[in-house]
């Protein structure tokens, strides 16, 4: 098929590489002249894992195609894919601008079927609102509006495009819904279901989903600050709770909160979706809350081994994207945990295997960038632990407190055993453990 993605975005980027990795023509737009140059140019400027490989087979190969022009991008296609991002508001609203703002341009430029699909996160109602745009000036045999939200989970991104759980696709015709089914059937030839919905069931999925993964994570981060105080150790109790087929394990590790661009951004959007129909949804609330606090879980713990006033000490910290295996710090409990450090009077030396060049953007010459793990360890009085990449988990403690004016570990993450840790010389706090 030919296949016109608008959007270069996460979501866009992975999802044009991974249908041109199927035998699709994909034509991927965007209004950044800089970045298409780049992409032409054979670059990618995102962090996935194995996204480099495919991206560069493709366009080597022919399928894909990286434009500023939209209309010769949109004329040959029999699909036009919206991954455009749905910022939200200063009310936590989903912004839908750029959203609404590409669907008045296709309709002055679909000349024979087309198929839009809204890829982004957006919320109930806005497949309606884009189908009522397209109205104005499109008969209704020429185009068909499906919703088909991404579970692509940042750091595995490819895997989860190429083998998913499921496919969601929300159609009112039948038409639509046979040829989304015809592209996605090469991804799900395990047997994972693709599932065909309404509309609007099809994009409260997504909302749902993530706010009900993103519920279980301040779940988890409550239970381990009332481990904490109850004497209780989080990583039994996680044990304990995960083997119970009703729980399952994922998303049980307590930490210090959720980031990225979607959870925090997501659990706003639905919460304010439900007050748009006179319904409080009170757990949402609570999930903000609970994760605006966590993000700040391993400051309070510095400060309640050194006191208030940090001038003077000199901070560690490894791991600045939001998680591992990517290198976004949107919304990252890095940015907290160092915003209140550098309000403390700390200074501080910070180190990420892939997030070092956004981090640098945002702070400038605030921080100290080391080169590596143990560099960031020079003099430091703590170290902080932020993110869990692997490169993290089994270091030379010997060497680390040979490095460091104070071996005191705090582990945002629960990389370590405590009694380890403790037995090779060191002050060890995690999240939740005795």
């Amino acid at each position: 098929m030919k296949l016109t993605v608008v959007g270069t975005g996460y979501v866009g980027l992975v999802s044009g590489v991974c249908f041109a990795e199927t035998g699709n023509e994909v034509t991927c737009v965007d209004i950044d002249e800089q970045k298409v140059q780049m992409l032409r140019g054979g670059k990618i400027p995102i962090y996935e894992p194995g996204l480099e490989l495919l991206f560069e087979r493709n366009l080597r190969q022919g399928r894909l195609h990286f434009t500023t022009e939209l209309a010769p991008a949109v004329e040959s296609a029999d699909i036009v894919f919206l991954a455009l991002p749905t910022p939200p508001n200063e009310d936590g609203s989903a912004d839908l601008s750029y959203v609404e703002g590409v669907a008045r341009q296709l309709a002055g430029l679909i000349k024979s079927y087309t198929i839009v699909v809204n890829k982004s996160t957006v919320p109930v109602g806005t497949a309606e609102k884009v189908h009522a745009i397209l109205s104005e000036k499109l008969p209704e045999e020429l185009f068909d509006v499906v919703s088909n939200p991404e579970f692509l989970r940042e750091g595995v991104a490819v895997e989860d495009f190429l083998k998913p759980d499921r496919v969601v696709i929300g159609a009112r015709s039948e038409r639509a819904a046979e040829i989304m089914k015809r592209l996605y059937q090469p991804y799900v030839r395990q047997g994972n279901p693709i599932l065909i919905m309404d509309l609007r069931s099809a994009e409260m999925t997504k909302y749902a989903s993530n706010a009900y993964l993103a519920t279980r994570i301040s779940f988890m981060n409550e239970i381990a600050n009332l481990c904490e105080r109850a004497g209780a150790d989080v990583h039994q109790v996680r044990l304990g709770m995960g083997s119970d087929s009703r729980i399952g394990k994922r998303f049980l590790f307590p930490g210090v909160g959720f980031g990225g661009s979607c959870f925090p951004k997501d659990v706003r959007a639905l919460y304010k979706t439900a007050a748009k129909y006179q319904y409080e949804f009170r757990i949402l609330k609570a999930v903000t809350e609970v994760n605006r606090e966590q993000k700040l879980a391993l400051v309070r713990k510095i400060k309640n081994f050194y006191g208030e006033d940090l001038s003077g000490k000199t901070i560690a910290i490894w791991g600045l994207a939001f998680k591992a295996e990517t290198d976004d710090i949107r919304e990252a409990p890095s940015l907290n945990t160092i915003d209140a450090l550098l309000s403390a009077g700390a200074s501080l030396r910070v180190y990420d295997p892939e997030a070092m060049e956004n981090v640098r953007r945002k702070y400038g010459q605030a921080l100290h960038y080391a080169t590596d793990a143990y560099d960031a360890l020079l003099e430091a009085d703590a170290l902080a632990i932020l993110t869990e990449w692997s490169a993290f988990r089994t270091p030379n403690f010997e060497v680390m407190k040979k490095l460091m004016s104070k071996p005191a570990i705090f582990d945002g993450r629960n990389l370590y055993e405590p009694r380890f840790v403790r037995e090779k010389g060191f002050h060890y706090e995690g999240i939740g453990r005795p």
